[in-house]
């Protein structure tokens, strides 16, 4: 039985001790001789890819050679694993090229954990030892300019690919390094794609449509990986083609399809622990490029305050996602976060350029059966008392849980109608079917979650 089968079979995190990893010496000193002797042949970015792993495979195959004890098959399987090791990501490099896998979770070299369609699963895949998954780590923030050692031990990255990385390293790590790996999808879903997979329905995903053309300011809210950057990568879709945009990321993630995009993304601090240039920073310097909307891929800090000015002083339609578990916490995170801004300003003040800034919050879970869904499209209405109040008009209605632990449930319409069909109105934007008649049962401002 292979090693990697025997791996696969136990359950818990195995130790050095227990599974020693074949040859796992002399592959050591054969990978670190010949990065040795290449060196800068590894970098040049004139050599394509094929050339490059061919020329390296061919140096370990005669260095091999020279090695005794070492069978044909065990030469031919070491030469493919050091190859992947050198010019691609070694034991992950499977992983990253699969496309079902959404996220990567390595804990330590003897314990590798995926995610598949929102499920966790561990894997056969090991590394020789804590010195192996470091060099992979090393050699992926090499990629981007970054550098991950004692005095810097971790790190936040993101790959050529559009992946993103997280590193942590001892002495912050007690357990050995820790990578996670939020893979970058290859395929854009767009609205049609996440009313199939049931994400949320043709009524909602119209409406949010017509609000993005009609230059509504909508936050998107949601846990980790609850698809909040797929949703706003969706909704940017509908920015008609001649507006400017300007997107801002910690790391950047979002596609958009328009032709005038300006992309700009946050520089952490360097080494020297200078040069930084954060979130706050660029929305900052956005307002003086001139856009017609902007788009933040986060908002996670001081930077909330900038980005409530700029929709409350002509940027209207500008989208935005934040951490939060429901439409009501993603305000209370909002009035937070502009309290960190270190400016000393009331809270009644605070909600009153919450209430008049966003329009739309979309809230976004993850489910138990790991599927993504919107639960919850609420609208953002007026100061009442000190209180900022909200309409729900779709909420999530669970139907049932199969055996299999699948929900069945659906995006519901509460029948109120919104109180900004003015602007639909004043953008010409057709207001959808289901809310252009006034019923007599509900108020422009009733069942709100005041």
């Amino acid at each position: 039985m292979q090693l990697h089968e025997r791996l696969s079979n136990g359950h818990g995190t195995e130790t050095p001790e227990r599974f020693a990893i074949p040859f796992s010496e002399m592959k050591t000193r054969v990978h670190l001789a010949l990065i040795e002797d290449l060196g800068r042949q590894l970098f040049n970015t004139s050599l394509d890819s094929a050339t490059l792993r061919a020329r390296v495979q061919d140096e370990l195959r005669e260095r091999l050679s020279r090695e005794p004890g070492l069978s044909r098959e065990d030469r031919e399987q070491i030469a493919v694993e050091l190859t992947a090791d050198i010019v691609g990501h070694g034991p992950l490099e499977r992983l990253l090229e699969d496309d079902t896998v959404t996220e990567i979770m390595v804990n330590g070299p003897y314990d590798v954990w995926v995610e598949r369609a929102g499920r966790l699963s561990r894997t056969p895949v090991r590394f020789s030892d804590d010195g192996h998954l470091q060099r992979i780590i090393s050699k992926m923030v090499a990629q981007v300019g970054r550098r991950i050692d004692e005095a810097s031990p971790m790190v936040d990255a993101r790959l050529p690919d559009g992946s993103r990385i997280n590193a942590t390293i001892p002495p912050l790590s007690l357990t050995g390094p820790l990578l996670t790996i939020r893979k970058f999808g290859q395929q854009r879903l767009d609205m049609g794609a996440l009313i199939a997979l049931g994400a949320l329905e043709a009524r909602s995903a119209e409406l949010l449509q017509r609000c993005v053309e009609a230059r509504l300011n909508i936050l998107i809210a949601g846990g980790t990986g609850s698809g909040k950057t797929t949703m706003l990568n969706s909704l940017s879709a509908s920015i008609p083609e001649g507006e400017r945009i300007v997107t801002i990321e910690d790391a950047a993630e979002l596609s958009l399809s328009q032709r005038h995009v300006l992309r700009l993304e946050a520089r952490p601090k360097n080494i020297e622990g200078e040069g930084e240039i954060s979130i706050r920073d660029l929305v900052r310097n956005s307002l003086r490029m001139r856009p017609d909307r902007i788009v933040v891929g986060e908002v996670r800090g001081a930077e909330a305050l900038d980005m409530l000015q700029a929709m409350n002083t002509g940027h209207d339609g500008s989208l935005s996602t934040l951490h939060a578990n429901t439409p009501r916490d993603a305000l209370a995170r909002l009035e937070t976060m502009v309290l960190m801004s270190g400016y000393d300003l009331p809270l009644r003040a605070i909600r009153e350029q919450i209430a008049s800034a966003i329009d739309l919050l979309v809230q976004i879970e993850r489910m138990s059966d790991g599927s993504r869904r919107v639960v919850a499209v609420t609208e953002v209405q007026r100061m009442e008392a000190d209180v900022v109040t909200l309409q729900d008009l779709f909420t999530f209605h669970v139907e049932s849980v199969a055996a299999t632990n699948h929900i069945v449930g659906s995006l519901r319409s509460t029948g109120l109608r919104p109180g900004f069909l003015d602007k639909f109105a004043r953008r010409g934007v057709e207001i959808p079917a289901e809310l252009s008649g006034r019923r007599s049962d509900l108020g422009s401002h009733g069942g709100g979650r005041g």
